[in-house]
């Protein structure tokens, strides 16, 4: 664990390697959770970031938006079952 200490304005760095494995970059969206003695930052990803992450569901076949859709959430919920 660090020890950060707050500056004037009520801000905090987070630390580089922290930044490194989360995939956090100058201008990535973060989302703040606040608990009762906590915060907690994740990082959110954009279109852009994951625009390719169900490509691998259609595998280049020509189908309608719904099927596409319907195979991909399948799968997903396959995946997620396995983890």
């Amino acid at each position: 664990m660090i020890i950060y200490k707050v500056s004037e304005r009520g801000q905090i760095s987070i630390p580089a390697a922290a930044r490194r494995k989360l995939g956090i970059k100058p201008k990535s969206k973060v989302e703040v959770e606040i608990g009762k003695q906590e915060i907690i930052i994740r990082p959110l990803r954009t279109i852009g970031e994951v625009k390719g992450i169900f490509r691998k569901y259609a595998k280049g076949k020509e189908q309608d938006w719904e099927s596409v859709r319907a195979k991909t959430e399948r799968k997903v919920a396959q995946e997620a079952a396995h983890d």
